[in-house]
């Protein structure tokens, strides 16, 4: 692999062992990839506050430097952590202060997690703790060069935004972060971003949100790892259906780039979505049987209609989607047997709190929380067996990580399950 100079004295630890540790991760990785070179990079989102066993036993001997060398450098050094070199920011974590006696999680995780982000904080992390960086702030450019975890994350700033990063994990984003450097391959090279599978919306409509999420899971399980490009009968979709589309496609494959012709910003056309000059393949039909096919997939785990849990916001809320929550709740109660929390990131709450919608979500007996999931927390309300959303990425993902059962539907059958207690969705 070719280093420049910069990089060959950040290895020889002219910026510190810690950073030096980052560089030795960075070459290794970059050579199991056969990447001929890094490329810079200005902005690192990835896991660092998160709680687990293993962090806690490690901060116990040696402080959080060394649960960032151990977990985030992969490296069993006597570190000491010097502040980032790039812009970074928390993904989603545990579940915070606002979910005391409503979520059965740890106390000590979220004492373990405010200690971990007043040290982080201190180191120059930005606390955004959500899975859609996104929608608070954190908007990397077109072209811009990134290293990015979460799989919905990374295929928003790939395909809306237009930036470049592949799916990283906890070891290579924390090298990342403190070098500013990332294996160039993948999704970084222009010659890997073109479009792979064309699908084309036949014989229907795909306007709601609902139908996006169900073309995203169809995409995905098309295209795989590969790129999709979509056309045909499509309404002109909006940051929340686009949100959900990408979590869908990331779930059912392992799609991080999608074009839309004409939507999407490296695919005017449907010609430069493939590259011009380059064919153009056969397309396959998504229409009334296919979307029907996939309504039944995410429903395949759904058998009992009484609903202990309703779970709404994967990936995280917009305010938009809070609104329309709270006014399908407006002057209901919530059914005595069953819960709903609806997840967002903190700054977004905040303004749902400013705007009113918490406060109807919250007299209907439903909660707002902040910060994570459950299925990253692996924490839903004591006593669920059948669980209902939105979200095409919670319906394949929570039962097998929970072992209960699922119904997927839209934000009104989801509402009206959490107040009669009773699922009565279908597809329309």
């Amino acid at each position: 692999m070719f280093l420049t100079e910069e990089e060959k004295r950040m290895r020889d630890g002219a910026e510190g062992d810690a950073v030096a540790a980052a560089m030795d991760l960075l070459i290794r990785y970059g050579a199991a990839l056969d990447a001929e070179r890094l490329c810079d990079i200005r902005n690192v989102a990835g896991t660092m506050t998160q709680p687990s066993p293993v962090k806690a036993r490690l901060v116990a001997e040696g402080g959080w430097d060394k649960a960032f060398a151990v977990i985030n450098l992969d490296s069993d050094l006597d570190l000491t952590i010097p502040s980032m070199r790039v812009p970074t920011c928390q993904l989603q974590h545990g579940f915070g202060p606002d979910s005391v006696d409503i979520v059965p999680y740890p106390a000590a995780n979220i004492a373990l997690q405010d200690d971990a982000e007043s040290f982080y904080g201190r180191h120059g992390v930005n606390i955004l703790a959500t899975c859609t960086p996104y929608q608070v702030g954190n908007l990397p450019l077109r072209g811009e060069h990134c290293a990015w975890m979460e799989s919905s994350a990374v295929i928003y700033a790939n395909s809306v935004l237009g930036a470049r990063t592949n799916c990283e994990g906890i070891a290579s984003t924390g090298a990342a972060s403190l070098t500013g450097k990332i294996p160039c391959w993948g999704n970084h090279r222009e010659e890997n971003r073109r479009g792979t599978h064309l699908i084309s919306v036949e014989g229907l409509t795909v306007e709601s949100f609902q139908d996006w999420g169900m073309l995203g899971y169809f995409a995905g399980g098309v295209a795989g790892e590969d790129h999709p490009v979509i056309v045909g009968d499509i309404s002109r979709p909006d940051l929340t259906e686009l949100k959900h589309f990408g979590a869908a496609a990331a779930t059912s494959g392992g799609v991080e780039l999608y074009h839309i012709p004409g939507i999407t910003p490296e695919a005017p056309t449907l010609e430069a979505a493939f590259w011009a000059g380059g064919a153009v393949p056969a397309a396959v039909s998504y229409g009334p049987a296919e979307r029907q096919a996939m309504y039944e997939t995410l429903n395949e785990i759904g058998s009992c209609a009484d609903v202990d849990f309703v779970l709404l916001g994967c990936p995280h809320a917009s305010v938009d989607q809070i609104r329309q929550a709270a006014a399908l709740l407006d002057g209901k109660r919530l059914s005595p047997d069953t819960e709903l929390w609806i997840m967002a990131p903190r700054a977004l709450k905040v303004m749902a709190d400013r705007s009113g919608y918490t406060e109807v979500i919250e007299r209907a007996g439903g909660r707002v929380l902040a910060d994570s999931c459950p299925a990253m927390s692996r924490a839903a309300p004591a006593g669920t067996k059948v669980f209902a959303t939105d979200s095409a990425k919670q319906a394949h993902y929570l039962p097998a990580i929970l072992g209960i059962e699922a119904w997927f539907g839209t934000l009104e059958e989801c509402v009206s399950a959490a107040v009669t207690g009773r699922w009565n969705g279908g597809l329309r």
